[in-house]
């Protein structure tokens, strides 16, 4: 028992150590992010998707295959792509704050389809529930649009529903384990799900959850809550990062459960947890991870753009890349305002240095969803970043 101690505290250095900042050395000083800088990018950003939208309102499709494909088994997978990328932009375009006459009238074909659409996406194949990140992404477009529809009661009445409906269809794809997973290839399926729940898929539900909670006044029942946090903090370890999925908490020394491979994943388990109250996160780790964030982005560059999911150094694959700065600018904005602005610069050069000619976004090439939600997510990340300053 003695030596078993020993060999768990070598793994698993105390949680005070977590925080020392020795290893990682001081954030460089940037200049001040200007505004001009920033509303460039944004207005070049939108005009990307304004041009891309599809005639029914969404964004992206089944083309571009290529030879390297992610596992889409028909009929229910492209529609939870799609799903997911239209709602992203949407959320994207919301967030700009950009009312020109032409944006206005993409946001109104964009709900025009969501209303068609998402109470259409189900778990339809027993190996994938793709469908969650459509729900999840779904519920934050629709507390996007509550807003933007302030005053109308007759809309803000039927957003509400459909988001009522997307509540339901996640508790519905809820794991037996606890939380949420978007992938079970082993064979073996039950009549409710039991995959794989991952960190991250469980925190990004999560967070769907508690802002339709707070914002449309949605009923989240509380099992599900707590079975989702004992599932997250199942997959934490003591330095505070998160292991990939519910199986890879056996083995938490590996490459991608290390720091390095946490980097995507930290983010939004902590957002998740301290939304539903947990103290721990606190802003001291808050920005203890937003500081190695923004000092060990290379490990997310590498990774950005590889065809093969988790091909590189810690197995990072590169769509957490927009993934994981979209919920680290949610967590910045936990902190008080003085303690953001050491970070905002480096956030903020990251995301637009990484801007294409044609103004999108895009780190990973799923089929043609990944400009789509790149720059649904970069537009998000972007405005958030103007709004704390």
């Amino acid at each position: 028992m003695f030596r078993l101690a020993l060999f768990a505290i070598a793994l698993f250095p105390l949680a005070t150590s977590a925080l020392d900042r020795s290893d990682l050395g001081p954030l460089p000083k940037l200049a001040p992010l200007k505004e001009e800088e920033l509303e460039k990018a944004i207005t070049q950003g939108v005009d990307y998707l304004l041009s891309k939208q599809n005639q029914d309102g969404s964004w992206g499709s089944a083309t571009r295959t290529k030879g390297i494909n992610i596992y889409a088994p028909v009929p229910d997978s492209h529609l939870a792509f799609r799903t997911g990328a239209s709602t992203l932009a949407l959320s994207g375009l919301l967030d700009s704050e950009d009312r020109r006459p032409e944006v206005i009238s993409a946001i109104e074909k964009a709900e025009s389809w969501l209303f068609d659409k998402l109470p259409k996406l189900r778990h339809l194949d027993p190996t994938t529930t793709y469908n969650v990140w459509g729900h999840s992404y779904g519920l934050r477009a629709i507390t996007d649009l509550v807003r933007y529809h302030q005053g109308d009661e007759s809309k803000i009445s039927r957003l509400k529903q459909l988001a009522d409906q997307q509540v339901q269809m996640l508790l519905k794809t809820e794991d037996i384990n606890g939380g949420w997973g978007y992938l079970d290839l082993d064979g073996n399926h039950t009549a409710h799900f039991s995959g794989i729940p991952t960190s991250f898929t469980t925190a990004t539900v999560l967070l769907a959850l508690k802002e339709a909670q707070e914002t449309l006044g949605l009923k989240v029942p509380a099992k599900e809550i707590r079975r989702g946090l004992a599932s997250i903090e199942k997959q934490r370890t003591p330095d505070w990062s998160f292991v990939y999925s519910f199986r890879h908490k056996y083995r938490p020394r590996t490459s991608i459960n290390r720091p390095a491979g946490s980097l995507g994943r930290s983010q939004v388990c902590m957002a998740a947890m301290r939304k539903f109250g947990d103290q721990r996160v606190s802003d001291e780790l808050i920005s203890f991870w937003l500081h190695r964030l923004c000092l060990r982005e290379g490990w997310f560059d590498i990774a950005r753009k590889r065809p093969l999911p988790h091909e590189t150094h810690f197995s990072i694959s590169g769509y957490f890349y927009y993934y994981g700065f979209y919920y680290a600018t949610e967590c910045l904005q936990m902190l008080p305002s003085a303690q953001q602005q050491e970070f905002i610069p480096h956030l903020a050069r990251h995301i637009i240095e990484k801007q294409e000619k044609d103004g999108s976004w895009w780190d990973y090439p799923l089929y043609d969803y990944h400009q789509a939600y790149g720059t649904g997510y970069a537009l998000t990340t972007l405005s958030r970043l103007r709004s704390t300053q």
